[in-house]
């Protein structure tokens, strides 16, 4: 459920960002500070509903014990490799406040899946 609340804030952010949030220095590698260009917002928007729906499988909501197992595995790789991609990245927000809060999401994925898989055992 930790991993679940993670998600649905981690949308909240790409939400805030397609409806015009002048946060664009925090996402998408920094390349636009300010209020982010169309294609960008568009992403933000297509990202939300992405994590939204991540954190729906990871709450047991939808697909049931195989597919929150899988859907786990997947964000918790996922959010791996995101913790070097923002200590990589230009924008000096990113690697200070994300660097930080992916390798928490990623932390909490990969125990939700630990959990998930043990369950079936």
């Amino acid at each position: 459920m930790a991993f679940a609340a993670w998600s649905c804030g981690l949308a909240a952010f790409q939400l805030a960002l397609a409806l015009g949030a002048p946060w664009g220095a925090a996402a998408w590698g920094g390349q636009s500070p300010g209020v982010l260009p169309a294609g960008l917002r568009a992403a933000s928007a297509v990202s939300a509903v992405v994590w939204l729906g991540v954190a729906a499988v990871a709450a047991g909501a939808v697909l049931g014990p195989a597919g929150r197992r899988r859907t786990l595995l997947a964000a918790a790789v996922y959010a791996s490799l995101g913790v070097a991609l923002n200590a990589a990245s230009p924008s000096t927000v990113e690697r200070a406040v994300w660097v930080p809060l992916t390798a928490l999401g990623a932390g909490l994925a990969w125990m939700g899946w630990r959990e998930a898989r043990a369950a079936r055992e």
